[in-house]
């Protein structure tokens, strides 16, 4: 999706500027319930298999499914561990610190395994796709963390 000057925007951040945050949200409810990562791992697990099946029923190049199923597994435990060691700080500083690493590792890693080699697809071209998914991830990622920090203070 072009943007303009703010860059290209690929398809699957329109669902996963979310997901990190969502992630940290169940992080939070698992500790509490004193069942520790173990969930958590499952649910990505679960979601990365959950994110390949549906794409290979939709057809989608093998190319997007590696790049997906890899980003996945790769910057979710990444940001599960970073939030995990973050237990003892706000809300807030665990997400937003466990977001600053997750969310680009996630956005280059899936465009660079998409992207690269394909006609096209320069490195200017992806490092556009990477800035427009770093900015759409961070900025809903913030609205979702920052409203549930409201919602739990009201």
């Amino acid at each position: 999706i072009d943007l303009g000057p703010l860059g290209m925007l690929s398809a699957g951040t329109l669902t996963f500027g979310i997901t990190f945050t969502l992630r940290d949200i169940a992080h939070q409810s698992s500790a509490r319930a004193g069942l520790g990562r173990t969930p958590i791992f499952l649910m990505i697990g679960l979601a990365a298999v959950v994110n390949v099946a549906v794409a290979a029923a939709l057809e989608t190049p093998g190319r997007f499914l590696i790049a997906s199923f890899g980003a996945i597994l790769l910057s979710e435990t990444v940001d599960t561990e970073i939030y995990h060691r973050m237990r003892s700080r706000s809300w807030l500083m665990r997400v937003f610190s466990s977001n600053a690493i997750s969310v680009p590792l996630d956005s280059i890693a899936f465009t660079v395994v998409a992207f690269a080699g394909e006609p096209g697809y320069d490195a200017l071209v992806m490092a556009q796709i990477v800035q427009a998914d770093l900015l759409f991830k961070f900025g809903i990622g913030a609205l979702v963390a920052l409203g549930k920090n409201w919602w739990d203070r009201a």
